[in-house]
């Protein structure tokens, strides 16, 4: 699969569908997922973002590469306590891996151990590309596979993998992650909802690759799934930028604020569902980072926000919004900063 970390970062599991499938606009791809195909049958048209957004891009990761890189430290520390030095990682494409890339480098610096990591494919509603974690277990034993993503929303790709791993019960069903606003695993670097810098841009900051594409004509029975490669961006990609970046921080102070969790983060996203008519929890995208994806790929409804005056968390969603002409709305949260709304075009 082409793509554009370095070398040694990451071996990408994936099969190159580039040439292969029309990529589809936002609009397309919403009636398509609301008529009911499903959103890893297509792959979205991605543009560049505007030069205003990409400034509140470089804010945001002159602001927060140092808490990524702390974020990264605390994460990396968890995993080679629980795992130890022969661990291997094992980042869900495509959020998770350039964070893969960050647990790698720090591992390489502060223990010196070159740990193996790879790259795979889990889409909700359709599971873990079995051939490519099969591919892995060929080399390296069950028990040393940590898997890994950016961030938890609600869960929902967690819940994926712990259902997905009852095919290779030695594999441990936990995901690893920079931030945890969900609450749903002690295997973070932080509860709070941070902005992790890559959620800002799609492929431009993930090597390039689409989201991954899972469709039967396309990936035969004994390919890993798809992704296409976006080479007329070869002259924005900021992927080494972020990398490079927040491996600068590396051993700098910094501390999070301790998070009280009054009640599960569920229950709130429940509410919110409840208060704004949305029948389907999975339009309810909590957090700064689905917030952020929803944005990108997806046509909301509405965005809320702890607040409208919040630039350092929030300035690149706003930035968003004010473009795609979507309306904001204060929401007194508990466990996150934002949260993006779908309704059913039907009922819009």
């Amino acid at each position: 699969m082409r793509n554009t970390y370095r070398e040694n970062d990451v071996e990408i599991l994936l099969k190159d569908i580039t040439g292969m499938v029309k990529p589809l606009d936002n609009i397309e791809r919403e009636k398509s997922i609301q008529s009911g195909v499903h959103y890893s049958e297509m792959l979205p048209k991605e543009k560049l973002p505007s030069e205003e957004y990409l400034k509140t891009f470089y804010l945001s990761l002159e602001n927060y590469a140092l808490p990524t890189a702390k974020s990264v430290e605390i994460l990396s520390r968890k995993i080679i306590s629980e795992k130890g030095k022969n661990v291997v990682l094992v980042s869900l494409a495509r959020a998770g891996t350039p964070v893969g890339v960050l647990l790698k480098r720090f591992i390489k610096a502060e223990y010196n151990i070159d740990v193996p990591h790879f790259t795979v494919s889990i889409i909700r509603g359709r599971g873990i590309d079995k051939n490519a974690v099969n591919y892995i277990l060929k080399y390296f034993p069950p028990e040393k596979i940590q898997f890994v993503d950016g961030w938890t929303g609600k869960g929902a790709i967690s819940n994926q993998l712990i259902e997905a791993v009852k095919y290779f019960p030695d594999i441990d069903n936990r995901v690893a992650v920079l931030s945890d606003p969900a609450n749903i695993t002690e295997l973070c670097g932080t509860h709070q909802d941070f902005l992790i810098p890559s959620s800002c841009l799609n492929s431009t900051v993930s090597g390039l690759i689409s989201r991954t594409f899972y469709r039967s004509d396309i990936i035969g029975e004994n390919d890993f799934h798809g992704a296409m490669y976006y080479e007329e961006f070869e002259n924005h990609d900021m992927t080494n930028l972020f990398i490079d970046t927040v491996t600068e921080n590396f051993g700098k102070n910094f501390k999070f604020d301790k998070k009280e969790i009054s009640e599960q983060p569920i229950e709130e996203v429940k509410k919110i569902a409840e208060k704004y008519n949305i029948s389907d929890i999975n339009f309810v995208k909590p957090g700064i980072g689905e917030t952020t994806r929803v944005l990108l790929r997806r046509i909301p409804w509405k965005i809320i926000v702890h607040s409208l005056d919040d630039f350092e968390y929030l300035g690149h969603i706003y930035q968003l919004a004010r473009e795609k002409n979507i309306p904001l709305e204060i929401y007194s949260f508990k466990s996150y900063k934002a949260c993006g709304l779908i309704k059913r075009l039907a009922d819009t």
